[in-house]
């Protein structure tokens, strides 16, 4: 059991004010669901068929927070993937960003993720790549800041990160959902998930959203329990269910806090839409199942490896040393860990052990009982695996030198050398009786779960447990109470305590004060102490009645030997009253009034003595200030058959005595008569009194000889109960050494038990390995008879199961032209080498015969083992081996001749990883950017860098295009290679999907087509230049068409009268040669401007005439623009001014 832990607000102790108003000022937490979902490898298709299960519509009520375990280096687009499954608005998290419902947050590459009152905070991760737990980091914080709201859901990947967050979401009272393994494409989170026994709902993924909604549309329970459940008697009800919790599982939890006990009640009740704790009670009535779901809710426990690491830091310098201060080497240190749950502590404190023993000279035997009333923790403790996820609770070093990494399940085991000092054992230590004489006592975080009477019972059974000195080891927020006499504080802080030994001259506490047991009742009977005495078989009233009818009177008491009244008939108030002093079991001899007493007490020991009815008449007893004459008799009690009753009772009856005068006619009185009345009165009294004395007498002489005796006994039976005492503490010590030494017998032979089951199975599944993997296997010893063989060997060597232990080399083997068995096997058991050879059977079977040592685990040779493998369809598949080697060989011909293509046609390949957007490229790829090398890392974020910003866009919406529509990605772009300079690419790319239909690669080729289309520009502007330079032919003025940089591409007529040259000679010319020296700066500062605003105004200016006379000319200019933009020519019209 657990409970909920609020991590408190850090108070400086000199400004607790201000702590507080922090506290007050927090942001009020959200109050709708929301749900941290984990996932790693395989989480793409999952999240699909996840939020494909919603309903389409956007008011969940929700908010889903997405860690995936994503590559740091690389940009993620999950939130465009999982956009495309959800109509809810999805986003990346940043920094500080308040959660709200009907949104998904997904976590940013390189990040960790915690939630701190309804915001999510990044941080940089601490731990290397391959040892961070994202998932756990999350969960944590989901269930200390949402506490019983949380819900978590795990989805497939590997691994077993989110196990130890589902622990701490369940501890808060929360909700866990897991992917069934059978539907995960990476099964290990959720198998990791599911062994811990701690989830909810196992379901498809595309089943969980209707199982949230569900679990969201349910109100609060306290706020449904204070609405419609008027219940006038709760505890009754709560009192009801620890009844069936106690008939089912055999533990009682009525001595547990009930505010822990309520939550996990209430957890149970909003699980099945339960409203009332009466409706609670009848459910599980009706679903025994439900007892034992509610048992291991209340159960839930979360345990750490070195959980409160400076407390264990206290424990491992202050109170480990100690337990071998004061030990003789080889004498056992014992520990006991109560309330281990799955084992972390109890390995803790066992590792801390072995350690120090290692430092000391001498050796000592280690026993850790660790126990739990949890038999699935117990299991878990004992197989001593725990998942990957422990490596941040544990030191590298420890980790290295106390358990060994499984790769195949991703788990640790505890070293044998650990877990041979364990003893798990199932234990309540509220009915169980405890170990006895450790030296150390483990109780961390139970105590709280407890109530004070408990805690009073519990803490005491400690002082008894511990040996003197020994050390008690308690939880954060647990004391020793008001046990202060017990214990002594080793370390407050740290919750170690020292036990103190007899207290007051006290006695080491006896087991039988704390566990009831049927000794302890029959011994409680016999100590004279205990007002106790045997009770007849009989009922008393109706043995009483039944020998009242043998004697008639008005009063009767029945008591035993010892006078102890049983009961009680009639008026006996005349003749007994009440005794003075303290009130107890009333003893007749003590009640009887003045004149009973000494007749009562002399008859009473007759009548036990004789066992014969005792009778003595007239007494003279004083009832109510007068004397009356009472008549006393005493017998033994007999049943219907005349049997006396055993233990012996007696019945004292008790009546008036009456006088009754002689029947005769009446005469008067004479003197002589009285007279005569007189003397026989007086004649009477002595001898009445002459049989007192007489009776006081023998009574004197009896009681001095009984005196003697007794006197006798009583030295006898002092030296006696000397010795009985003795012997009784020695019997004590015996019987507590002999309970705690069956508890560990027990338990031990639990283990045994577990061990033996273990390596029964272990067995069966060498015997059917050996049978399933159709492998002949012989097994021999030293001196190669055979011991063991498998049935597939029978093909091969004609063996019965009456062949075992007789020499293998009597059999003569199908083997053709193999004879050499024997020696073969000697020569392997000689040089323990092994041999192998290949030989074919009489039936046409190629066999692969191996001979090697058998080993045991202690590295003895104890035999040989020789296999058979049927190698037939091996040999009969080398023909299609070469075969595909050949093809491969053609293969590999065709991928050089493609490369070579590619190669000469200049082309580069590249191939996209579209879940992370990581790029595998050629050489060549990466030279048409302007690298020289291949970049270590590329990316589609790094191309779109590269290309021109006016064609982004067209770029990115034919990718996102392709992507929705699975088509193929076919562009053409400029870019801006790494050295500044602008080219033109023309890129292909096909998309792959994987089995779901998801995109996940696309592979492609680009090419620089630069030269292309300037062969393409070069067309066009030739064919533009052409067609205007037949339109100015007719133009009136002169007209000259130019290139950017001065070569004449065209001249009319006009020029040709106005320049004097010929349309031929005037192509073979540069313009800068008609224009005057004085004039070309003026020529060049104005086609600037030309360039810039593409037309420029008429002004005046000259050229150089053929004959090389200057011209005076007006000039215009017009820009001619391509479909780029780009400038490729210029027009003037120049019309003569006036000639000089």
């Amino acid at each position: 059991m657990t409970t909920r832990k609020k991590k408190p607000v850090v108070k400086p102790e000199s400004d607790a004010t201000k702590a507080e108003e922090t506290v007050t000022e927090a942001p009020a937490k959200p109050s709708f669901p929301i749900v941290g979902i984990g996932a790693s490898a395989g989480g793409l298709a999952a999240f699909e068929a996840f939020f494909s299960g919603f309903p389409s519509v956007n008011e969940l009520g929700m908010a889903f927070v997405l860690v995936q375990h994503l590559a740091p280096g690389h940009n993620s687009i999950l939130t465009n993937l999982i956009q495309r499954y959800t109509s809810m608005h999805v986003l990346e998290v940043t920094d500080g960003v308040v959660v709200e419902p009907n949104h998904v947050y997904i976590i940013p590459p390189n990040r960790d993720m915690a939630l701190l009152n309804g915001a999510l905070q990044l941080l940089e991760p601490t731990e290397l790549r391959g040892h961070r737990l994202p998932i756990d980091f999350f969960f944590r914080s989901l269930a200390q800041d949402q506490q019983e709201r949380s819900i978590c859901v795990i989805l497939s990947g590997t691994g077993s990160d989110g196990s130890l967050g589902l622990r701490e979401i369940k501890a808060e009272g929360g909700t866990a959902l897991v992917q069934t393994p059978e539907t995960a494409e990476y099964d290990g989170m959720p198998r990791s998930a599911i062994a811990s026994s701690l989830v909810d709902y196992i379901l498809p993924a595309d089943e969980m959203p209707a199982k949230l909604i569900s679990c969201a549309e349910r109100p609060p329970v306290k706020q449904a329990r204070s609405a419609t459940m008027p219940v006038p008697k709760p505890e009754s009800q709560l009192k009801k269910i620890f009844v069936l919790l106690r008939a089912q599982t055999g533990h009682d939890f009525s001595q547990y806090k009930i505010s822990t006990i309520d939550r996990r009640i209430e957890r149970r009740m909003s699980a099945h839409q339960i409203e009332t704790l009466d409706q609670y009670v009848k459910y599980l009535q009706k679903y025994p199942v439900e007892v034992e779901a509610l048992f291991n809710d209340l159960l839930i426990g979360v345990t750490n490896f070195f959980r409160d690491p400076e407390a264990f830091k206290v424990l491992e310098e202050k109170a480990i040393p100690n337990l071998f201060a004061d030990k003789e080497p080889g004498t056992p240190v014992r520990v006991w860990s109560i309330g281990c749950s799955t084992g972390e502590e109890a390995y803790s404190i066992a590792i801390l052990l072995q350690e120090r023993m290692e430092t000391l000279k001498q050796s000592h035997s280690l026993q850790v009982f660790a126990t739990d009333i949890d038999r699935q923790a117990i299991a878990t403790a004992r197989a001593g695996i725990y998942p990957a996820s422990i490596a941040a609770d544990i030191s590298a070093d420890r980790l290295a030198r106390f358990f060994t990494f499984e790769p195949d399940s991703n788990t640790y085991r505890i070293n044998k050398n650990i877990r041979d000092m364990m003893i798990f054992s199932e234990q309540d230590i509220i009915k169980d009786p405890p170990f006895s004489k450790v030296d150390l006592i483990s109780c961390r975080n139970l105590l709280i779960y407890m109530d004070s009477d408990l805690q009073k019972k519990i803490i005491p059974l400690f002082h008894y447990a511990l040996n003197p000195g020994g050390t008690l080891f308690l939880g954060t927020s647990e004391t020793e109470g008001e046990f202060g006499f017990l214990f002594a504080a080793l370390d407050r802080k740290a919750k170690l305590f020292k036990r103190k030994d007899d207290v007051n001259g006290a006695q080491r506490a006896v087991l039988a004060q704390f566990i009831q047991t049927p000794f302890n009742t029959e011994a409680a009977s016999l100590q004279p102490g205990l007002k106790t005495v045997p009770r007849p078989r009989m009922p008393l009233r109706e043995l009483t009645e039944q020998t009242l009818l043998q004697q008639v009177g008005q009063a009767a008491a029945l008591v035993n030997s010892k006078g102890d009244i049983l009961y009680l008939h009639g008026r006996s108030g005349m003749y007994l009253e009440p005794a003075p002093g303290e009130a107890g079991i009333n003893n007749v001899l003590k009640m009887a009034r003045e004149g009973l007493r000494r007749g009562l007490a002399t008859s009473l020991r007759k009548a036990v003595a004789t066992k014969e009815v005792v009778r003595c008449p007239n007494l003279n007893v004083k009832t109510n200030g007068h004397y009356t004459r009472v008549n006393l008799t005493i017998r033994s009690t007999v049943d219907d058959a005349g049997r006396t009753v055993e233990p012996s009772l007696y019945l004292v009856v008790l009546e008036e005595a009456v006088l009754s005068e002689q029947p005769g006619h009446e005469h008067v009185a004479t003197d002589s008569d009285r007279q005569i009345r007189s003397d026989a009165h007086i004649e009477k009294l002595e001898q009445e009194l002459r049989d007192k004395e007489n009776d006081l007498l023998s009574a004197n002489q009896g009681l001095e000889a009984s005196n003697e005796e007794l006197k006798s006994a009583n030295e006898e039976l002092q030296s006696v109960n000397e010795e009985l005492q003795s012997t009784n503490e020695e019997l004590v010590t015996s019987q507590e050494e002999l309970q705690s030494t069956n508890e560990e017998l027990f338990t031990v032979n639990n283990e045994l038990q577990i061990n033996v089951a273990d390596l029964s199975r272990s067995n069966n599944d060498m015997n059917n390995l050996l049978a399933g993997t159709g492998v002949g296997t012989i097994f021999v010893d030293h001196n190669l008879n055979i011991v063991r063989f498998t049935p597939q060997v029978t093909a091969i060597i004609n063996l019965i199961q009456s062949d075992i232990g007789r020499p293998v080399g009597l059999f003569v083997s199908s083997l053709v032209g193999y004879d050499k068995m024997s020696e073969d096997i000697t020569s392997v058991l000689d040089t323990l080498v092994a041999k192998e050879i290949i030989a074919q059977s009489k039936d046409g079977k190629w066999y692969t015969m191996r001979i090697l040592p058998y080993r045991t685990l202690s590295n003895v040779i104890e035999g040989a083992v020789i296999t058979f493998v049927d190698i037939t369809e091996i040999r009969n598949a080398h023909v299609d081996i070469a075969e595909l080697k050949r093809v491969q060989a053609e293969l590999l011909k065709s991928e050089a001749r493609l490369r070579l293509a590619l190669e000469l046609s200049g082309m580069g390949t590249w191939d996209f990883n579209l879940l992370d957007l990581s790029a595998e490229r050629s050489l060549r790829h990466d030279q048409i950017f302007g690298y020289n090398e291949l970049l270590p890392e590329w990316s589609y974020q790094q191309f779109i860098e590269h290309v021109l910003p006016e064609d982004c866009e067209m770029v990115e919406c034919a990718f996102h295009d392709a992507l929705e529509k699975k088509n193929d990605w076919n562009f053409e772009c400029r870019i801006r290679r790494v050295d500044g300079v602008v080219r033109w690419v023309s890129a292909t790319g096909r998309i792959e999907c994987d089995a779901a239909g998801v995109a996940t690669r696309m592979s492609g080729v680009v090419q620089d087509i630069s030269e292309r289309k300037e062969v393409e520009e070069a067309r066009r502007t030739m064919h533009d230049l052409s067609r205007l330079a037949a339109v100015v032919k007719d133009a009136i003025d002169a007209v000259i068409l130019q290139h950017v940089d001065g070569r004449i591409r065209a001249w009319n007529p006009v020029a040709t009268r106005m320049y004097g040259w010929s349309e031929a000679e005037a192509l073979q010319r540069n313009i800068h040669e008609l224009i005057p020296e004085g004039e070309l700066e003026k020529y060049d500062l104005q086609m600037q401007q030309l360039l810039h605003k593409n037309e420029l105004k008429a002004y005046r200016t000259q050229r150089i005439a053929k004959d090389g006379r200057l011209v005076e000319i007006w000039l215009t200019a017009t820009a001619l623009v391509n479909e780029s933009g780009q400038v490729y020519a210029i027009a003037t019209t120049e019309r003569a001014s006036e000639e000089k």
